[in-house]
């Protein structure tokens, strides 16, 4: 049995180390640590409530708006305001808009440069996907990043600026949409379809929406351009459907509500495919392999203690549970929960892996693109954006909300008229938790078991494929 240490890795957002115990080539166990503490629950703690919608957005600069929006979620229910419909509207198009941004940058920046890679030039598909991911110099790049600037413009309208904005208010958004901007919005999401459906897909997006069966997109991705093909294509060859097995529950806070109701629903799946409620009073944080003091396994009565020095701590990350269970949340398991056809199709024919975590990003790129487009039409501007909010009584309060990566809770305790406690827990969180106190290991550590590495040992691209499958942002793990 041989220990190597995987990291820091490159194209992640924040610090992320991988200690790996290689045995026979392939992985048998792994530790995810996030060496990183930067103390964002601590620094809430004794101020104003409405503090929390300046200094939670900063907790990131990629998924500012979600964290703004799950502080604005919990506000809410502190101060009893019910928000402004044209306000839910705007903010679920910045919402989408920031997460199907994040989108583009996890597969174009982060995701298919490691295709580029010499490891693979024997490999006939090589040279034209070194041509296109290659990093920094590769012709995808010139083409998404201004795609994916364009379609942070809607910020510009939306909110003033992106990120760290204050628009996101519990009672709506603080800006009034004109009509002069509705037509620049509209303008916006037409060139954003435009991009998605020229260079993404080769395809109109509704042909795309409409595969549901696993053959159906077998057959769509043969002979086609675009770059989701040209990934299909690539993760067939390398078997990545076998790569990355997460751990089998699947959850979903629920995301973009509006007077229909949500457009993706809350649950959880469970490895049958069954579909549940979301039990959200058993969430719970573990912290016997955090650098953590111990206080309360439930986040509303939890604080953050940092303990630097603990035996057998590896990671200051907490280890969250639902009901005593590691979950894998992200755009996978939003469309799995919300029942959609082709991830659910592919779920049952080869479960949670590498090839069906990217290939469910791209799908819900495409459905925001579309639903973003129907938000807009929906504003009425003559209705006011933002109702009054009034003062924050005291009480335990939550905000669940879906950022790009998954599900982002913010647990709010008021005591005359401050801050007592503060608990966020990030999709990272989820994803790449530390073992809990029976020693099961969090769903990154179980997907990169079994992952084989040959001689490469930390330089096996086959451990990042893993690791950025599930798209980290480890700045919003540990605060």
């Amino acid at each position: 049995m041989t220990r190597i240490t995987v990291g820091p890795f490159n194209r992640v957002e924040g610090d992320l180390e991988v200690r790996l115990d290689i045995d026979s080539g392939r992985v048998a166990r792994a530790e995810v640590t996030a060496p990183l503490y930067r103390g964002f629950e601590q620094i809430l703690e004794g101020r104003p409530p409405l503090d929390a919608l300046v200094i939670a957005p900063r907790i990131c600069g990629i998924c500012s708006v979600s964290q703004s929006i799950a502080a604005a979620a919990a506000l809410r229910q502190a101060m009893g305001v019910v928000a402004a419909p044209n306000g839910v509207l705007a903010t679920n198009i910045a919402h989408a808009a920031e997460n199907a941004a994040d989108h583009l940058t996890h597969f174009y920046i982060f995701f298919m440069p490691d295709f580029a890679r010499e490891a693979y030039a024997s490999h006939p598909w090589h040279g034209a996907a070194a041509e296109r991911f290659t990093a920094t110099k590769g012709s995808a790049a010139r083409e998404a990043l201004p795609a994916r600037a364009r379609l942070l413009e809607i910020m510009g309208v939306i909110a003033g600026k992106w990120p760290h904005s204050l628009a996101f208010q519990p009672g709506g958004t603080t800006r009034a949409i004109e009509l002069g901007e509705r037509v620049r919005l509209n303008a916006i999401a037409a060139a954003f379809r435009g991009f998605l459906e020229r260079v993404v897909f080769a395809d109109k997006l509704e042909h795309v929406l409409a595969l549901s069966t696993p053959d159906e997109l077998d057959r769509w991705r043969d002979g086609r351009g675009g770059d989701f093909a040209q990934f299909l294509r690539i993760a067939d060859a390398l078997d990545l459907a076998r790569l990355g097995p997460g751990p089998g529950l699947l959850m979903s806070f629920g995301a973009y509500h509006d007077a229909d109701g949500a457009r993706f629903r809350a649950g959880l799946r469970s490895s049958t495919g069954t579909i549940d409620a979301l039990p959200s009073d058993q969430i719970t944080e573990d912290v016997s392999h955090a650098w953590m003091r111990e206080t309360s396994l439930d986040p509303a009565e939890s604080r953050t203690e940092p303990d630097a020095d603990k035996t057998d701590a590896y990671s200051w990350c907490k280890a969250p549970r639902l009901a005593g269970e590691p979950v894998e949340v992200g755009a996978m398991a939003r469309q799995a929960v919300h029942g959609q056809a082709l991830i659910t199709a592919l779920l049952a024919d080869s479960g949670s892996n590498v090839r069906n975590r990217v290939i469910a990003r791209l799908i819900e790129t495409a459905q925001l693109a579309v639903s973003i487009e129907g938000w807009i039409k929906a504003l009425r501007l003559n209705e006011p954006f933002c109702e009054t909010s009034g003062e924050a009584a005291d009480g335990n309060y939550v905000g669940l909300v879906e950022a790009a990566r998954g599900s982002l809770g913010h647990w709010l305790a008021v005591r005359s008229g401050r801050i007592a406690r503060y608990q966020i827990i990030a999709p990272t969180s989820w994803n790449f938790s530390p073992r809990d106190a029976a020693g099961i290991a969090g769903p990154l550590e179980q997907a990169l078991v079994g992952t084989e590495v040959g001689d490469a040992g930390a330089r096996a691209v086959s451990i990042q494929h893993v690791v950025r499958s599930f798209d980290p942002c480890m700045v919003c793990t540990a605060h």
